[in-house]
């Protein structure tokens, strides 16, 4: 009888631990939302030097929340619901118009602000140049 009761509990925790496990994988990532017509189609014009730059603007503006490889691990972002996207898994299926959109309008229902205001275009582009530096 108590071996009845044993697999189902077992069961239970290795589907838990699998499916915690896989939180931040890019499967987790799901379909992108469509990208608006202002910002469709744009592309990084900064050349893969400006990933120096986007590294300093990452730590101070990004890593708190997203952690320092960009694993959605920050400390900051721990207590976030839902928590931060993983970049390094993103950043693999997104296109830059998508990044420069997500950095510089944020989404709605998740603490991730908008940074337009707050960082210039071009520093935008430098965190986008970073975020594809990202494994």
């Amino acid at each position: 009888m108590k071996i009845k009761l044993l697999i189902p509990f077992i069961l239970a925790v290795f589907v838990t631990v699998a499916c915690e496990s896989t939180a931040n994988s890019p499967q987790s990532i799901g379909t992108l939302e469509s990208v608006p017509g202002e910002f469709a189609g744009m592309a990084n014009p900064l050349g893969e030097n400006a990933a120096d730059d986007g590294a300093d603007i990452f730590h101070v503006y990004c890593e708190a929340c997203h952690g320092p490889q960009g694993h959605g691990d920050g400390p900051s972002g721990q207590s976030l619901n839902p928590k931060p996207k993983n970049l390094a898994d993103l950043q693999t299926v997104a296109g830059d118009d998508y990044l420069f959109w997500r950095i510089s309008s944020g989404k709605p229902g998740t603490s991730m602000i908008g940074w337009s205001g707050i960082l210039t275009d071009e520093q935008i582009w430098q965190a986008v140049a970073f975020i594809r530096t990202l494994k």
